[in-house]
């Protein structure tokens, strides 16, 4: 393998979807700014707008659910288009 082709600094990095609270830890390489303490530790935080816990087709639920209500204005001006 050619050398200094990955990166080195993999770390434990919490992922939270916004929608729901859910929290999950993973190595990544990502920059982040914020940091969140779990279990007496500190990882630096992500923030997602969704995850495969908030997301329909993975939940099964019509209705996606997201935080700048963009579902909500697109169907309240185009979805009852058919009527």
């Amino acid at each position: 393998m050619k050398k200094e082709l990955h990166p080195g600094n993999y770390r434990p990095v919490v992922f939270k979807d916004m929608s729901n609270d859910e929290t999950f830890i993973t190595r990544s390489t990502i920059n982040t700014r914020e940091t969140i303490d779990i279990d007496g530790v500190t990882y630096p935080l992500v923030k997602l707008e969704i995850s495969n816990t908030s997301h329909p087709f993975y939940t099964g639920k019509a209705k996606l659910v997201d935080t700048a209500g963009r579902v909500d204005k697109f169907m309240s001006r185009y979805g009852n288009r058919r009527k």
